[in-house]
């Protein structure tokens, strides 16, 4: 038996039913594949298979056509050899067409596959004015216990900031937030050498400063962009990068769309300076909107799917955000069930870097939704 991946074919055709498919085969991460060269008992099983797996078939005696999302593909993978015991060279061919859609983030030492499930990046903020947790971590002992819970919790990468960006943030410089930041990389590094360590900063001395610390992330609300001096230094990193977009300073007449082409063109800029593609990761940059907390910020939580097609890992950032304030009228420490609901929306549709202030419930959601995702009944009758 023979299998093909035929999903790259939708976009070459001109007609609108092509052209509607291909746009909800992007977005809901699906794929469709072709098999052909079977006999009538074969067709039958690999029928069934499909059908258990909620797949879209088409069959007749010469091919069958089957329109899967991912995770049914993946299952597919997996449990070919319990149905067709003779046909292992198919099952490479799926295993190959399969790995085509994983996603990967690599930072620094660290590859993080994050097909298999999304990635917890959890907040340690070292700043007196952070919008919810500003000030709560006081001494070195605190943050450390801190990120000791966060650890034990779950969380995959441990975010340090020091200089935060709220809407009306008063800007510090970059020998301060080096002043609030660096004592407590090292300690955290002494402490526990196998966290992955990340920094939030937008000015290029702070950048450099904490790469020679070894950060694996850095994380900036300009994009990179702003300073060429920071495409030369991410070239010459390993670093992950985690390029945000934001409209605080331009208004859109058509936000998607505009924002399909801010990261299309940033991509391009810092690929074209020797920057791998593996090692950016995009964040829509929720909350800043000209209007904090407006209409945008709910347009961006609904069209998350629309940026699928760049096969990059994309930042799910709302954890206890304003919105939560002013739509439900929500305090800060009451707005982590709100917290979890829009994540799970926002990770149903493809987020799968979670920034995060709850770590243990954030885990549990992943757990839980990461079950429903794979909740296909495969029945052994034949």
């Amino acid at each position: 038996m023979l299998v093909q991946d035929i999903t790259s074919s939708l976009a070459q055709a001109t007609d609108f039913a092509s052209q509607a498919l291909n746009a909800q085969v992007q977005r809901q991460q699906q794929l469709v594949l072709r098999f052909s060269d079977y006999n009538r008992e074969q067709q039958l099983r690999l029928t069934q298979l499909c059908q258990q797996l909620d797949g879209v078939v088409q069959a007749s005696p010469e091919q069958l056509t089957v329109l899967l999302n991912q995770a049914a593909g993946r299952q597919l993978t997996h449990q070919w050899s319990r149905v067709f015991t003779d046909q292992a060279t198919t099952q490479i061919q799926l295993t190959q067409i399969m790995k085509q859609y994983d996603v990967f983030w690599q930072a620094g030492e660290h590859r993080f596959n994050l097909t298999k499930k999304p990635m917890i990046y959890g907040i340690m903020n070292i700043t007196p004015d952070s919008f919810f947790d500003g000030g709560q971590y006081k001494t070195k002992d605190d943050v450390l216990n801190h990120v000791d819970a966060m650890l034990q919790a779950g969380a995959d990468v441990i975010e340090v900031n020091g200089q935060t960006t709220r809407p009306g943030f008063t800007e510090v410089t970059p020998q301060v937030e080096l002043d609030r930041t660096l004592p407590y990389i090292r300690a955290i590094k002494a402490r526990f050498p196998e966290a992955v360590l990340a920094v939030d900063t937008y000015k290029y001395d702070v950048m450099q400063a904490v790469l020679e610390e070894g950060v694996s992330i850095i994380n900036d609300v300009n994009a990179f962009t702003d300073d060429p001096r920071k495409l030369k230094l991410m070239a010459d990193s390993r670093v992950g990068l985690l390029t945000m977009h934001s409209s605080r300073d331009q208004e859109y007449t058509d936000l998607t769309s505009s924002m399909r082409g801010f990261f299309e063109q940033n991509l391009a800029a810092l690929t074209s300076h020797g920057i791998d593609i593996e090692r950016i990761a995009l964040d829509q940059g929720i909350g800043y909107s000209q209007v904090a907390h407006g209409e945008q910020d709910y347009v961006m939580m609904r069209n998350i799917d629309e940026f699928n097609y760049l096969r990059r890992p994309m930042m799910v950032a709302i954890s206890r955000k304003g919105y939560l304030g002013l739509l439900l009228g929500l305090k800060k420490e009451d707005r982590l069930p709100m917290t979890l609901v829009t994540e799970a929306a926002m990770m149903l549709k493809g987020g799968r870097i979670i920034r995060v202030h709850d770590v243990a419930e954030t885990k549990q959601l992943i757990t839980l939704l990461g079950r429903i995702e794979n909740g296909y009944w495969l029945s052994n009758n034949d």
